[in-house]
């Protein structure tokens, strides 16, 4: 009953159009207030516990990191080297296009910051060569949304501070996923271009691709930058955040020059304004999760469907359902956030691996992001080529039904997420 009412509310809240911090944060107090008798210290105390959280500081660290590789030249650099690779195949921009998110989101963290950097070169590049505009939204709004399944994510790093679980085991539980998905939307975009004649780029000389790489060399040695100095022990996830910021800075401004020192005051300022929205989420969401905990309701759900008999595939697929109907509706640090307590304790009770779990997680948000009508990266893409919600839902819908089946596939083939961290040694939970 107690966990009706706090769902009731909390979609009250949202249905009248008020942020999901806020409603979150709202619904929380009217229940602590009402039918509780918690504590106020305790409470307080919660909220700054909560946050005090070493992992967290990644978050800001990897949104400056990627607003400075947005602005600074990096996205064009890679998508030339991109090009120079897949350019001469049936579709060759459009898969270069997918190459160059991947590559792009081993270094950004965000799904809308690759669909920027990527797509407002990309796009009218396509246009121009003569691709439908139909056949490019869709590439490249469905190729963005590798960049919070292609680790750094910083959509793992809130999974990981909302269930405890290892960043480091999640970034590169992320790794073969993340390859996987990029080349299954690689072989749609291909296979579409190839049944439709799509141009073809002229094929690039070994001399032409060495110096389209010997360009993006700065940015790629980011993804080393941070993956080597995390695997290797140099430095924490968080740490490898923070280089990544100053490396981002310093190859934007003084390595390609193509982001004035003048404009880096922009730069800070539209990441601060960033990481305060995303840290008030978290701040409402660990209330939100205290009193989940403090009313037994995860662990009640967890009795429930063991009592049942509801086993493994069952639960997999419930949580499937519910986190794609969510992605209906909110956006995917929210659903992170709200729902991991949540269904976290039920996926351990039913031994389903917590890192496994988190990449299934982060799959569903990245199908989340490309369907109506909430899903960010068709609002992003929107913006950059003049396209209407329905007609880009139109667009994606090949690209999204090849997500959907690679979700079934990570769902039910756990050691697609696990095979890397176990290799390595990592201890992911079980």
């Amino acid at each position: 009953m107690n966990a009706l009412i706090i769902f009731s509310v909390l979609l009250v809240l949202m249905l009248t159009g008020m942020p999901v911090s806020i409603s979150l944060g709202l619904t929380v107090l009217t229940f602590l207030f009402t039918m509780t008798h918690v504590p106020l210290e305790a409470v307080a105390l919660k909220l700054f516990t909560g946050i005090e959280n070493f992992e967290i500081m990644a978050i800001p660290f990897f949104i400056l990191a990627g607003n400075f590789l947005t602005h600074g030249g990096v996205a064009k650099r890679m998508i030339n080297f991109a090009t120079s690779i897949v350019g001469h195949w049936y579709g060759g921009l459009g898969l270069a296009g997918v190459l160059a998110c991947a590559l792009f989101a081993a270094v950004s963290g965000s799904s809308p910051a690759t669909v920027v950097a990527i797509g407002s070169i990309l796009m009218p590049a396509m246009v121009k060569a003569g691709f439908p505009k139909r056949f490019g939204a869709g590439v490249i709004t469905t190729s963005g949304a590798l960049g919070i399944l292609i680790p750094p994510s910083i959509v793992m790093v809130m999974y990981s501070v909302a269930t405890n679980t290892s960043v480091g085991a999640m970034f590169m539980a992320g790794v073969v996923p993340g390859l996987m998905l990029a080349s299954f939307l690689g072989f749609t975009t291909w296979y579409r271009a190839w049944k439709n004649k799509y141009p073809r780029q002229p094929k690039a000389t070994m001399l032409e691709r060495w110096v389209a790489f010997r360009k993006a060399i700065w940015g790629l040695l980011l993804i080393v930058v941070v993956m080597g100095g995390i695997y290797s022990g140099l430095f924490t996830p968080t740490e490898a955040a923070a280089m990544s910021a100053v490396y981002a800075f310093v190859i934007s401004v003084f390595v390609y020059k193509d982001l004035r020192l003048k404009d880096v005051p922009r730069v800070l300022l539209a990441s601060a304004n960033m990481s305060a929205m995303l840290l008030y989420i978290i701040t409402n969401a660990v209330l939100f999760s205290f009193v989940m905990t403090n009313e037994n309701i995860p662990q009640a759900l967890a009795a429930w469907m063991l009592s049942h008999g509801l086993g493994t595939i069952t639960f997999l697929l419930a949580v499937n359902v519910i986190l794609l109907v969510a992605g209906n509706f909110m956006e995917p640090s929210s659903i992170v956030l709200i729902f991991a307590p949540i269904l976290f304790p039920v996926a351990v009770k039913l031994g389903i691996d917590p890192v496994h779990f988190g990449i299934l997680m982060v799959v569903n948000m990245e199908v989340g992001m490309c369907h109506p009508p909430v899903g960010l990266n068709l609002y992003v893409a929107s913006g950059i080529t003049k396209m209407g919600i329905t007609e880009l839902t139109v667009a994606v819908w090949p690209w999204l039904l090849t997500m959907l089946i690679f979700l079934a596939l990570v769902t039910y083939w756990p050691a697609l997420s696990l095979a890397l961290p176990h290799a390595l040694g990592m201890n992911t939970g079980i």
